[in-house]
């Protein structure tokens, strides 16, 4: 060792991780926030505006939209969050499938902004669509409801079409209690 230098204690290295942390937590926070009100100022606008461009004003168009937009961007990420989680898998192909759920979800969360936002984008947005895109929102609400029911229905199919081998076969072991005295013929019930 050099004179004149005193050597690093643990607390000493450790110091500079922990600031390190602290700063990329706050910088993490402060993006983060950056981020939110830029979304919040510019994606409602632009999601009403395309909304507003595809349905053109036509009431029939707006319903139909709507409904194919609330079911498809509910049910869709429904499934792929249900794909992730079903299984144990590895963490990283579990966040895999939850981001695909979340990309998949942004066409109703986009909405959402817009329908719940109060910032000025978001009434901007609600003026769009309410002269270009009649009855998009309501629609879009009701497909939503539709698809959570539909997922629902597919999880309670699922589960009575395929049950678990444990729910099917018993704490026993066998299907059927009849079968157990008929494997047993020396003993009387």
């Amino acid at each position: 060792m050099r004179a004149g230098r005193t050597p690093r204690t643990v607390e000493n290295a450790a110091w500079p991780i922990w600031r390190r942390r602290l700063l990329l937590g706050v910088g993490l926070v402060v993006a983060g926030v950056i981020v939110y009100f830029g979304w919040a100022a510019t994606v409602p606008r632009w999601w009403s505006q395309r909304v507003g461009s595809m349905v053109n004003g036509h009431l029939s168009v707006g319903l139909l939209l709507g409904l194919v937009f609330g079911i498809c961007f509910t049910l869709l990420p429904l499934l792929a969050a249900w794909a992730g989680l079903h299984r144990r898998r590895s963490w990283k192909v579990t966040l895999s499938w939850l981001i695909l759920a979340l990309v998949l979800a942004l066409p109703n969360l986009w909405t959402l902004g817009v329908v719940v936002g109060t910032g000025s984008g978001a009434h901007a947005g609600q003026r769009v669509m309410d002269v270009r895109a009649p009855w998009f929102r309501g629609s879009t609400l009701i497909g939503a409801v539709i698809a959570a029911v539909i997922f629902a229905g597919l999880m309670v199919f699922t589960r009575a079409r395929w049950p678990r081998h444990d729910r099917r076969r018993g704490k026993g072991g066998s299907t059927d209690r009849a079968e157990e005295g008929e494997a047993e013929p020396g003993k009387a019930g």
